[in-house]
């Protein structure tokens, strides 16, 4: 079958070599709350069940600032499916989310990219060959499609970061490989992330970082040893929720305010109390790209307004920027001279 490619007329390292790129992520939990996904299995059935939610969100992600359009494959893999008693629906489900995404990138002139993501498999060389063979088949479907290059993302085990490297490497297409790092700052098979960022870079990964779990403030200090390790662009895309050093990943926040959570923590559905706001994605957008991170974006929890912040604030203006906030002409904290004085001092009691 040919490739179908998208419109986008630079490739991604192109494109990075220019300057910072965006891509957005956080399809997961933003369908999940709009209720076409599932919480918990959180296999993207969507894309079969509601193709025009899932294209929309696209088109979203694109009005806000994103300059890639990302095939919502995460955790459309055999074993989730596997899972769900649905294997048959695989190919299929792979298929028609790479062609959902392809047509946004088409019409907007964004890159296009595929997916592939932790198997919840991989527990070491045992166990290699029977992911690798989920990787080739979700990356031979990618590749048929079109895409421009492939996100390796999630990842807790460097050393299946690295199964995902050789097979997207093996099928010539360019790499985003992006590791999870949970509460302890290390890979579960030990390594820092600036030392798995090495391997995976060694491996021939053209952009390496880190993804999902952890907030802006406990991702940011191992971005910076990142970026120091690696010569080749980095990555970043943390999950909008304000994680602390005590409870650096969003699967440990805990919520005393409320105790009745049904399963005794906030994640993954009442962690509205920890979301960022806009201003905060933002500031950690301006603060990774001084830092020479290029490829930013943001993951699980991220909302189209959280998009436009990271654009805005790497000096761009979406077409979603013509609705940023302007209070000049609020009726009670405006500035235009026309509003009505009493309305202005009234302000204070509101």
């Amino acid at each position: 079958m040919p490739r179908l490619g998208s419109e986008a007329s630079q490739g991604l390292r192109e494109r990075l070599d220019q300057g910072p790129l965006i891509c957005a992520e956080g399809y997961l939990f933003e369908l999940e709350r709009r209720g076409y996904v599932q919480a918990g299995a959180f296999v993207p059935e969507v894309v079969l069940e509601h193709p025009e939610a899932v294209a929309q969100l696209h088109r979203e992600f694109v009005h806000a600032g994103s300059d890639v359009v990302e095939a919502f494959t995460y955790y459309a893999h055999r074993e989730k499916l596997r899972l769900i008693g649905k294997d048959h629906l695989l190919e299929r489900m792979n298929r028609q989310a790479l062609a959902i995404a392809r047509g946004v990138a088409r019409e907007t002139g964004t890159l296009l990219a595929g997916d592939i993501c932790n198997t919840n498999l991989y527990t070491g060389e045992e166990s290699r060959d029977t992911v690798r063979a989920m990787f080739e088949e979700q990356v031979c479907w990618a590749s048929e499609e079109g895409v421009d290059f492939i996100v390796g993302e999630t990842f807790a085990f460097a050393g299946e970061a690295l199964v995902a490297t050789e097979v997207i490497k093996e099928a010539g297409l360019d790499a985003v490989i992006t590791l999870a790092i949970h509460k302890q700052p290390e890979t579960r098979d030990g390594l820092s992330p600036a030392e798995a960022c090495r391997v995976l870079e060694q491996a021939g990964a053209d952009v390496v970082g880190l993804n999902c779990i952890r907030g802006p403030r406990t991702m940011l200090p191992l971005l910076e040893e990142v970026r120091a390790a690696v010569d080749c662009h980095v990555a970043a895309l943390p999950v909008p929720y304000r994680t602390t050093e005590r409870e650096p990943s969003f699967q440990s926040l805990t919520d005393p305010g409320y105790e009745w959570l049904p399963d005794g923590r906030p994640f993954p559905t009442a962690l509205d109390p920890f979301t960022c706001n806009r201003y905060e994605v933002g500031d950690f957008a301006q603060v990774a790209h001084s830092l020479g991170i290029s490829y930013l974006g943001l993951c699980c929890g991220a909302a189209p307004h959280h998009v436009r912040a990271v654009a805005e604030a790497l000096g761009r203006r979406p077409q979603a920027s013509r609705y940023t906030a302007d209070m000049s002409k609020h009726a009670y904290f405006g500035t235009e001279a026309t509003l009505k004085d009493e309305n202005k001092v009234y302000a204070g009691e509101l």
